[in-house]
């Protein structure tokens, strides 16, 4: 799907980090791709025109520096090699904020034209080589790229919240998007202590996404039906499988599931059980009003009135310690923090 063409000044980054990066739309998701670019020792250049970006991106980095201590990635002897984030005069639009910039996320809302009218301001003001990496969650890179003056330089670089901690990052080329730009990104993400997973195909919701995509509609028929209420699919989730799926994912937990016989014997016993009317598939309750309430006040009720900032502190808790453990037995995201710790020693 991506263009095997000669990619101009698009050069590989040799395992390196970007020099600079710049930071498109401070929301949650541009604020953590700061925050973990800057804890990494580089630059940030952020533009977003809204009164609340410098509190966001101020917020995100206490976040991120506390979970980064606790993971001992962050000391007194680091901490001074963090790199400075910006945020760019509102005034000047991105083009202050990108000139010189080699990697550039964009992390603005989630509309097509809004995506768009940003690559049309970014391209402006952007060095030739400097790559855009687009943060959607599920919209083709494809049609992203499609009124852009230099397409090649578009990828999507859809990451998981939150970003300064999880490693993951979806690394998805569209029709015409040149593979040193994907190559380039790639060595950066990985630079950074992320684990890129290169999604070769241009569809709607790459892999990650569809795969949540469906667990989320089953969740909404069951809460819809009266099933179980949102407390009681999460606890089934964080108490049972979710805890497998954490080291596993689906397949290698299948695989144990079939005890000697492995995979082979798991599919052989439980394969009959797809022609089950187990699930309601691609079909989906519509959202009306009074279920959104229903939603509303059951995931009220599990929160406990707890504030989102508590929630999200304890979120970056649970996780550390995942990792960490994960880490200990050289395990899954384990080995992505350990490539970074590896990397950041060398800074001292």
């Amino acid at each position: 799907m991506t263009d095997p063409s000669p990619a101009g000044g698009l050069a590989a980054t040799d395992g390196r980090l970007p020099e600079r990066v710049t930071v498109v739309g401070a929301g949650v998701i541009g604020a953590a791709w700061a925050a973990r670019w800057a804890l990494c020792g580089i630059d940030v250049a952020v533009a977003d025109p809204s009164p609340d970006a410098a509190r966001m991106i101020e917020s995100t980095l206490v976040a991120a520096r506390t979970a980064w201590r606790r993971l001992s990635l962050l000391t007194d002897d680091t901490s001074a090699a963090e790199g400075v984030v910006r945020i760019a005069d509102p005034d000047a639009g991105c083009a202050a904020a990108v000139a010189g910039a080699e990697l550039i996320h964009e992390c603005v809302p989630e509309r097509l034209t809004v995506k768009q009218a940003a690559y049309a301001e970014i391209e402006a003001a952007a060095a030739p080589d400097a790559v855009i990496a687009s943060s959607t969650s599920g919209i083709r890179p494809s049609d992203l790229q499609a009124e852009m003056r230099h397409p090649r330089r578009l990828v999507v670089g859809h990451p998981f919240n939150p970003v300064y901690l999880l490693p993951l990052v979806e690394v998805v080329g569209g029709a015409r998007t040149s593979e040193a730009a994907i190559g380039r990104a790639m060595g950066w993400f990985s630079a950074a202590g992320m684990s890129p997973l290169r999604v070769r195909s241009d569809i709607d919701g790459f892999v990650a996404d569809r795969l949540m995509e469906a667990l989320w509609r089953e969740a909404l028929w069951l809460v819809h039906d009266g099933v179980a209420t949102v407390s009681e699919i999460d606890d089934a989730m964080r108490l049972g499988f979710g805890l497998r799926w954490a080291q596993m994912g689906v397949f290698q937990t299948y695989a144990t599931a079939g005890g000697e016989g492995g995979f082979r014997h798991f599919v052989e016993h439980f394969a009959p059980t797809l022609d089950l009317p187990w699930t309601k598939l691609t079909d989906v309750p519509e959202l009306t009003p009074e279920f959104v309430a229903t939603l509303i006040a059951q995931s009220d009720e599990q929160s406990g009135g707890q504030p989102v900032a508590e929630l999200c502190a304890a979120r970056d808790r649970n996780l550390v310690d995942l990792l960490l453990a994960l880490e200990a037995n050289d395990w899954g995201a384990g080995r992505s923090l350990a490539a970074l710790r590896e990397r950041l020693a060398d800074r001292r």
